[in-house]
């Protein structure tokens, strides 16, 4: 089986890529039948000549190839007719963006799997840059803070080369005695609770944050059940939330009305309420100043989320009053950070734990005959057609969606 590597080309550049030179070592190692070919790049992160130190070929041409690895969109005049691709190609959700690439992966007789749909017999993702996101989030969330509020400068992100980087900047600065919310405990969640500890902030628990005061800055991390509440008032546990979301209400006002930044790293599903609304944060007792918005849906639970940010210029404000974006340093702003592409900003960590996950369950499937059905599920198309599992996006193919 050879697999081959691809540039990346979509712009704005992304540096990450599926396999650094040591996660491809490790592939080799666990299965020597494997072969890679890595394609010629300027902006990955890791150089060619760090590929080839490792023995491993680096060419520009990659059509011998039998499997190709990409992360972000493949322009449609570099697809590689009758290959098999992995890429995010966000077009699961009918983003219609993205109807001409699905359309050019079909026409072009592509096995085409989707990272975003790499899942295990219980339906969860098995891979992502989640963990990223959160821990780049909730950097520039403080980075955001100094911004607006001053005491403290905190480089770019992008900037620096690793986590431990980010970090050590992270502990160089001294915060006011502020309280933060973080909601969500999957990956994202995770990746922005490693910068709370390592910033030494205090957890607490939802009792002492939301009744005590306390004289050096906290955090509470919270999931679904506790910042939603059922309609009827029965309390019962989170697969009720995820199958009926829609007999819900918001409960994180009792949240809002205490605390100085919000961290989101939550999964939003179709039908759950909004975590606040324009209501909500016109009210004299919303006390959110910052907004750190990793999970950014535009326009969705978050009010003050009314469109994503860049790495550039990550930063801006909302006037919820006039329900308008406005300067960030406005006093009647809440201040928002909402860039849609975090991983991007920690490109070679990223990159290193994207493979790792890719080893594990991925690159198994093409040895053991596909026996846990990983490559089946995330197969989106074959022969020119979309599988079954998948066939709900023909309308969309077609444009009549």
């Amino acid at each position: 089986m050879k697999f081959g590597v691809i540039k990346e080309r979509k712009n704005p550049p992304d540096r990450r890529v599926v396999f650094s030179p040591n996660g491809l070592k490790s592939v080799k190692t666990k299965f020597p039948k494997a072969s890679f070919v890595i394609e010629n790049s300027d902006i990955r992160v890791f150089n060619d000549s760090e590929y080839e130190r490792e023995e491993f070929i680096v060419s520009d041409d990659i059509s011998a190839c039998d499997v190709l690895l990409g992360v972000k969109e493949v322009p449609i005049s570099a697809l590689i007719p009758n290959k098999k691709y992995f890429f995010f190609s966000h077009t699961i959700k009918k983003q219609p963006y993205n109807r001409a690439l699905l359309n050019a992966i079909l026409d072009k007789n592509i096995e085409f799997y989707d990272h975003e749909v790499i899942t295990g017999n219980n339906g969860f993702r098995l891979i992502g840059f989640g963990k990223y996101a959160g821990i780049v989030g909730a950097y520039n969330g403080f980075r955001a803070w100094g911004l607006a509020y001053g005491g403290f400068q905190l480089p770019k992100a992008e900037t620096l080369r690793d986590q431990k980087e980010l970090e050590l900047e992270l502990s160089k600065i001294s915060l006011p005695n502020m309280k933060i919310v973080l909601t969500g405990k999957g990956k994202v969640g995770g990746g922005a609770k490693e910068i709370l500890d390592a910033m030494h902030i205090k957890e607490v628990s939802v009792p002492e944050y939301l009744e005590h005061t306390f004289d050096e800055p906290v955090y509470v991390q919270i999931d679904v059940l506790e910042y939603n509440k059922r309609k009827d008032g029965c309390i019962l546990d989170k697969t009720d939330f995820f199958k009926k979301p829609n007999e819900y209400n918001s409960d994180f006002m009792r949240f809002a009305k205490v605390s100085d930044m919000y961290i989101a790293g939550h999964f939003f599903g179709d039908g759950a309420p909004f975590i606040f609304t324009k209501e909500d944060a016109r009210s004299k007792e919303f006390s959110i100043k910052l907004v750190a918005d990793i999970s950014c849906d535009i326009d969705g639970p978050i009010a003050s989320t009314i469109r994503s940010s860049t790495i550039a210029d990550p930063v801006y404000g909302y006037d919820p009053n006039t329900e308008k974006e406005i300067d960030f340093k406005n006093p009647n702003a809440i201040v928002v950070m909402a860039v849609d592409n975090l991983p991007c900003e920690l490109p070679k960590d990223a990159s290193e734990g994207f493979g790792e996950m890719f080893l594990d369950h991925v690159i198994p499937a093409f040895f053991n005959d596909d026996k846990d059905g990983i490559l089946e599920r995330a197969r989106m198309t074959k022969a020119g057609k979309l599988t079954e599992r998948y066939s709900y996006l023909q309308g969309y193919v077609d444009g009549k969606e």
